[in-house]
């Protein structure tokens, strides 16, 4: 039976289990979203603000080192790395012991401790046709056995107690993942925010209320939310005795930050308050009058207003540095060049833009190459972002920096390639469909100032080729949902590193992966079959071969238009300690230190 609880009286009784420290003693980090969250159970959203909340409430088996640059995994909630079989398919982990849930109502007052059948709960969880996981495309069909569980399951719900042979338990606190194929990314995959240890009482006792009853046995609990308005954590006291223990390079910040915070119990803040303010000059305020610690990765420092922060060398956008001013005030600078991709999506099934026939390829073609991607990147960017020519990002393993993926901006050519594909100019002035049909584009974007910019910009590129465009305006969580249903024509996107590997960015034009992640719902079989025979290769020649070919089959088929990487620039406030901005973490929040 499905016992809901109200969310305010459950969060009385969370509040009740975790008294704070006395008001004088307590450490507060003030932080931001400038887009707003949807939800905090994993297996439901997939939102990088979102993901920030989550990374604080629940713990992945393994993790991604602070300081460690290229990014290294090591152990979370387990003894040691896994063991692999000799073949690479079977995958075995040891948890540590004596690891619990933050307290709540579900568990009845007993202490509730983490075991191996909690993560085998997850992953099935993910792949439960009545959860409807963004994510259900990450081990469905790799696990043995277990797409065939899904199968017999239908449109109903999964049978959690049936045994699957590719992820079990062999004792209270070992379990054992058996693929179908060799996986050799999947240390990166369990150390992003993709798989998060939940417990099953809590589902299903909040029902599909789960969204808003994150339980999890990481360092933080949630103490209140207001949707799209503010966040509030405090400290789990049931969490684990964590130590820092940073191995710093050579970086001189590092061995600052390692020296710092060594030794010291983990995490040092009490309670962690995060509000939603979406307009950039308001966000850069509440940073410079001190109500804001933070500006690091999403958001980082708008990048508006990057002029009045920065001292930058236009014609090298890797040298730039803090305004003496601000420097001068001790505010701390951490910046680096994203492991992101920005693109505009075409969504494939779309009668207008979508299709596979040389007509269609022909409109997105034309539309890629009527936008000035340098213009944007000089006068929105402020000459912080280098154009994307390639699916993987630099500093991603697979990333090819001599391959040219991105149409170069030609508004003559465009224009020639629509006449040449009877795309004809009414007596409106604008083009209609090869069959007479009025031709327009449904363009989904934000109501925000910078949102407005792009449009602007993205207005300019199709009067170049007299295309009418409808500009349909809704929040981020609603884009999220039409682009996953495939109902849009074009939108704009970003997929920024859940780990350093090429394959995290060459799944999202997987065509079994339309609904989740491949928001363009692009299918290619050519594309497909490459993809299946590069997912079990480690990184190397043979599989950058594979990887290139890709990108020509992508390049051919047009179902993006490439964007840019941006260079993300966090700074903190002086009294933040051990700050220091990190590609793949969503958020760094239980990294740090205030002292005020």
């Amino acid at each position: 039976m499905c016992l809901k609880k109200p969310l305010v009286a459950a969060l009385m009784v969370w509040g009740s289990l975790a008294p704070l420290h006395a008001a004088a003693a307590e450490k507060v980090l003030h932080a931001l979203f400038n887009v707003p969250e949807t939800g905090f159970d994993p297996a439901k959203v997939q939102d990088v603000y979102s993901g920030m909340v989550i990374e604080h409430i629940y713990d992945p088996l393994l993790t991604f080192d602070y300081l460690a640059r290229p990014v290294k995994v090591k152990p979370n909630v387990v003894t040691a790395m896994p063991t692999v079989s000799v073949d690479g398919k079977m995958y075995t982990f040891h948890l540590k012991k004596g690891i619990y849930f933050a307290p709540d109502p579900a568990f009845k007052g007993k202490k509730r401790e983490l075991t191996a059948a909690d993560y085998v709960y997850s992953i099935k969880r993910l792949s439960d046709p009545t959860v409807a996981s963004p994510l259900s495309d990450l081990f469905t069909e790799k696990l043995v056995g277990l797409s065939e569980q899904v199968k017999k399951a239908g449109k109903g719900k999964l049978d959690y107690d049936a045994q699957v042979e590719g992820v079990k338990t062999l004792d209270r606190y070992t379990l054992q993942l058996t693929f179908k194929e060799p996986f050799p990314s999947l240390p990166y995959v369990l150390a992003g925010s993709w798989l998060e240890a939940q417990a099953r009482e809590v589902i299903e006792a909040y029902g599909d209320n789960t969204n808003a009853h994150p339980v999890g046995t990481g360092p933080y609990m949630l103490k209140s939310w207001k949707p799209g308005n503010s966040v509030s954590l405090v400290r789990n006291p049931n969490f684990r005795k964590e130590v820092y223990q940073f191995e710093p390079g050579p970086d001189a910040r590092d061995q600052q930050i390692a020296r710092q915070m060594n030794g010291r119990s983990y995490p040092q803040i009490d309670r962690i308050e995060v509000s939603v303010i979406e307009e950039e000059q308001p966000t850069w305020l509440a940073f410079r009058s001190g109500e804001v610690d933070l500006l690091s990765g999403n958001p980082a420092i708008p990048q508006p207003l990057l002029r009045q922060v920065l001292r930058m060398d236009p014609k090298n956008p890797s040298r730039a540095e803090l305004k003496s001013e601000l420097k001068d005030k001790g505010i701390q600078l951490s910046r680096s060049l994203q492991e992101e991709v920005t693109f505009y999506s075409f969504n494939m099934k779309d009668p207008t833009v979508g299709g596979y026939g040389k007509d269609k390829i022909a409109l997105r073609r034309a539309i890629a190459m009527a936008f000035d991607t340098r213009e944007s990147i000089r006068d929105i960017r402020r000459n912080q972002a280098v154009p994307v020519q390639y699916i993987i990002p630099a500093n991603v393993a697979g990333h090819n920096p001599s391959f040219r993926a991105a149409y170069p901006y030609n508004p003559a050519l465009a224009n020639a390639l629509l006449d040449q594909f009877g795309y004809r100019i009414g007596q409106d002035g604008y083009r209609q469909l090869p069959n007479g049909k009025p031709l327009a584009v449904d363009f989904i974007t934000g109501p925000s100032a910078i949102d407005k910019q792009w449009n602007e910009y993205w207005q300019k590129a199709f009067d170049r080729i007299k295309v009418r465009v409808n500009f349909r305006v809704m929040q981020f969580n609603e884009q999220t949902k039409v682009t996953q249903a495939c109902q849009y024509g074009m939108a704009g996107e970003a997929w920024g590193a859940d780990y350093p590997d090429g394959d995290d960015f060459m799944q999202l034009l997987f065509g079994p992966n339309t609904g989740g992640s491949n928001y363009a719902c692009y299918q290619s079989p050519r594309y497909d079959k490459l993809y299946r025979q590069s997912r079990v290769l480690p990184d190397g020649p043979e599989r950058n071969r594979l990887y290139d070919e890709m990108n020509k089959i992508v390049a051919g088929d047009t179902p993006w238009a490439f964007g840019d990487t941006r260079y993300y620039n966090g700074v903190a406030q002086p009294w933040v300690v051990g700050f220091k901005m990190h590609p793949n973490f969503n958020a760094i929040w239980r990294f740090l230190d205030v002292q005020k």
